[in-house]
């Protein structure tokens, strides 16, 4: 990949990690609940996922999914229904208490997190489409796809973890605030998911 068609989708790849989406959301919630050394696995297992992503985009699912709509719909239906089902435990969870919190930190497992993040990405089919769609605006059919895979998914990575990980750090700073309004919070960050979860098999 030239130098100035990587700049290009650096800066395409910026923009869509600012985007507003599942696993942002994901990861600044988590790092309220559970802090960002503890997030930081929610932001890998985002990370890695949307790795699978790109990967399965580049190298051709992507195209099958756009001329199968059954396939494209139980996919829709899968994900929608985790996300629903993720906003449903994200509403139900008690406002943070520094006490609590403490305990709650202890008692959840890394790979609990983990396998969050990498749901969130994978489940939305959405994404796969549009990367689908995306990356071979980007792609020399000179050079090794191999290559151009390692180069794209390695640049993403960066700015998604980069960007995830300022909103869990950001997060942290508020959690006395959340305190006395942090049902509220968790109730708006639940319901988003929910409504998430729900457009995402509807839209055609």
């Amino acid at each position: 990949m030239v130098l100035q068609t990587w700049l290009l989708y650096l800066i395409a790849v910026i923009g869509l990690a600012f985007a507003p989406g599942p696993n942002g959301l994901l990861a600044l919630t988590h790092g309220v609940l559970y802090g960002r050394s503890k997030a930081i696995w929610t932001i890998i297992g985002g990370v890695l996922g949307f790795v699978v992503v790109i990967a399965l985009s580049m190298f051709g699912i992507g195209a099958i999914i756009q001329t199968s709509p059954s396939a494209l719909n139980i996919l829709k239906w899968v994900g929608g229904a985790y996300l629903i089902w993720l906003g449903i435990q994200l509403w139900r969870t008690p406002p943070v208490n520094l006490i609590i919190s403490e305990k709650a930190i202890a008692e959840k497992k890394r790979s609990a997190l983990f396998m969050q993040g990498a749901t969130a990405a994978v489940s939305n089919p959405k994404v796969l489409l549009f990367f689908g769609a995306f990356l071979p605006q980007f792609i020399d059919p000179q050079i090794s796809l191999l290559t151009q895979f390692f180069v794209m998914a390695l640049t993403f990575s960066v700015v998604e973890f980069a960007v995830e990980f300022m909103l869990a750090s950001v997060s942290i700073y508020i959690g006395p605030w959340l305190e006395k309004r942090g049902q509220r919070f968790n109730q708006i960050c639940g319901g988003l998911f929910v409504i998430i979860g729900i457009a995402l098999p509807l839209t055609q």
